[in-house]
């Protein structure tokens, strides 16, 4: 039984910080965003990763042939059980990772792209055959997803009303994150044999 706690209680960490460890790594091809939505997909689908094989599968999909730093392992796994833990969270309070509010709307939109972009990869290679039952509303979510990973911000000009519509579909993003996950991750659901990347 897994304990609820509070997701307010269990904060991700800054983007910047990282941001700062895959360059460290020599990691330049895939961004914070998209990891963190890669984690959240595939733990949204019911998959779990222990910790040498979250490794290996970001390894991959990072293509380094190894993570040379022991920081960089610890914070990945930290990210990828934070993230757990705000799923099972009983407050609703999952979070995107994403740039800070301060930074251009384009990069925000851009990055909420990669996020959806990252999730529907993970959620994917999770799910496989199983993504075909789900409920209706799941598969919209799904479509939606696709659409948003599409997005691009029309203009380096920042407005209210651009902030204001990159808000609501930041909220949209991460609620349909959330019911992915109710979805896959009941208690009455077989459990799964572990998954790998392949």
């Amino acid at each position: 039984m897994t304990q609820q706690n509070d997701a307010a209680s269990v904060s991700l960490p800054d983007f910047d910080t990282i941001a700062n460890l895959l360059i460290e790594e020599g990691v330049l091809a895939v961004s914070p965003a998209e990891l963190h939505g890669l984690l959240a997909g595939h733990l949204a689908a019911g998959a779990r990763f222990d910790p040498d094989t979250l490794l290996r599968a970001l390894q991959e999909l990072m293509d380094v042939s190894a993570l040379t730093r022991e920081t960089t392992k610890l914070g990945l796994i930290g990210l990828y059980q934070l993230t757990q833990q705000q799923f099972e969270a009983s407050d609703f309070g999952f979070e995107l990772l994403l740039p800070d509010d301060d930074q251009m709307l384009a990069q925000r939109a851009e990055a909420l792209g990669s996020w959806c972009s990252g999730f529907l990869s993970g959620f994917g290679l999770a799910t496989g055959k199983r993504g075909e039952k789900l409920s209706a509303e799941a598969q919209d979510g799904l479509r939606d997803l696709a659409q948003i990973a599409q997005i691009a911000a029309d203009s380096d000009v920042d407005s209210d009303e651009d902030e204001a519509d990159l808000m609501e579909v930041q909220e949209y993003v991460r609620m349909a994150a959330m019911l992915m996950f109710n979805e896959c991750n009941r208690p009455q659901d077989e459990p799964e044999a572990p998954q790998t990347l392949h």
